[in-house]
């Protein structure tokens, strides 16, 4: 507990501006062009580049009206597909920096991810770098990615990325393949060096929706590993947002000297992190709190065809920038301002005393059941079982003003 009169660390940090008006972070699907053929592929990749993607001009005139948000403006990443595919893609880097975004770059890991291209968006103002590692060794990670050689691509570039300067993000999705070793792919991420580690927890879309669905009580083990490993590494999660739930209780819990009862999969990644030291040596002295960013509500997805979207895994269109100014989609969209308001939300997630923190995944619920704003399925939390809910109230209240610090305002993903 804090001493008289010092305020507690936040637990959920929210960006400084109302996210009806603006959003915190905006992703722009450059091109769906990868040479790769991901399981989990949201975007369903292909070898060449759409005849419809939007082209130079429109990029532009999409930045403009990112821009127009304000100051601070939201952070702008250029994911894919494969961004790389794009030849433009150093000009359109350096035309955001221009208007003073924050721009940050999701590639594939392929051949094209060497050190002239991260040279070059470095050198035209990208601040960050997002990459995927779903595997602690090749074998693992290029059966996922369905190509050979994707792993040390991702390495060697990781590396190069680091040496130049840049800030470096490390996705790792959540599947059935990958649960048993996320303890070595943590280990590997703190070797190697990030700012910051994210879990996707995986959304049924795209070819997402061929792989096995994971269980409630598997994902709870997984969020609650995840918070144990913030303790030494960065960490967050991507359609995770159950992830706030467990920092607000584990904080609590840890008042009162108490430890959550979870499943084997929490035991046997426990146990393979003491093997591995994961846990050893220097604690963060801050841990970081998660971001509370949502589907629409501090989140915008723009489609390389320009659809606006409440999240790249939620197949909803609010509009199209071609057609109307992503402000005016961002703001005024019943899909989005209906995404903002927690008290429609239905079943578990609207009766849950968490809701305005988490939420659930809406991606996860419109994949699993087609419809935006029922429960969560792969949350396991029972709304109203946590028994120490007075200081829980105080500790979401605390939530409702908190603010992000000011070093976390880089990062290359939505919680």
């Amino acid at each position: 507990m804090s001493g008289a009169g010092e305020r507690p660390a936040r637990v959920v940090r929210r960006p400084r501006h109302a996210v009806d008006e603006r959003p915190f972070i905006v992703i722009w699907e450059t091109t769906r062009a990868c040479p790769l053929a991901c399981l989990h592929c949201r975007a369903e990749a292909q070898p060449e580049r759409d005849p419809r993607e939007l082209d130079g001009a429109d990029a532009r005139r999409l930045m403009d009206q990112i821009a127009a948000f304000g100051k601070p403006s939201p952070l702008f990443v250029l994911t894919g597909g494969d961004p790389f595919q794009r030849p433009d893609l150093t000009d359109l880097v350096a035309y955001g920096t221009a208007l003073g975004l924050r721009v940050a770059v999701s590639p594939s890991g392929t051949p094209t991810l060497d050190r002239a291209n991260l040279t070059a968006v470095r050198d035209a103002g990208a601040i960050a770098l997002s990459l995927s590692v779903d595997g602690s060794t090749p074998a693992r990670h290029d059966a996922f990615r369905g190509v050979d050689g994707v792993f040390e691509w991702t390495l060697d570039g990781w590396r190069t990325a680091r040496e130049l300067g840049l800030k470096v993000q490390v996705n790792t999705t959540v599947t059935r393949d990958s649960l048993e070793d996320l303890a070595d792919i943590a280990a590997l991420v703190r070797r190697e060096g990030a700012m910051l580690w994210s879990g996707f927890v995986l959304v049924p879309t795209g070819r997402g929706e061929q792989l096995s669905a994971l269980g409630a009580d598997e994902v709870e083990d997984v969020l609650h590993f995840l918070y144990d490993t913030g303790a030494v590494l960065a960490t967050k999660t991507t359609e995770g947002h159950h992830f706030r739930r467990v920092a607000l209780q584990r904080t609590i819990l840890e008042r009162h000297g108490e430890t959550p009862e979870l499943g084997p999969l929490y035991a046997r990644l426990t146990a393979r992190a003491r093997e591995l030291g994961l846990h050893d040596g220097e604690r963060r002295a801050v841990r970081r709190p998660p971001m509370d960013v949502s589907s629409g509500r501090g989140f915008v997805f723009v489609s390389h065809t320009g659809e606006v979207h409440p999240s790249g895994f939620l197949p909803l269109s609010a509009g199209n920038v071609k057609h109307h100014p992503l402000g005016d989609i961002y703001r005024g969209s019943a899909l989005f301002t209906t995404l903002r308001d927690p008290s429609l939300l239905g079943g578990a997630c609207g009766r849950c005393e968490f809701n305005t923190v988490c939420g659930g995944s809406r991606s996860r619920a419109y994949g699993a059941t087609g419809r935006v704003l029922t429960a969560d399925p792969w949350c396991a939390y029972e709304p109203g079982s946590f028994p120490y809910q007075d200081e829980l109230r105080e500790l979401l209240a605390d939530a409702a003003t908190a603010r992000p610090a000011r070093a976390a305002r880089t990062e290359g993903s939505a919680a």
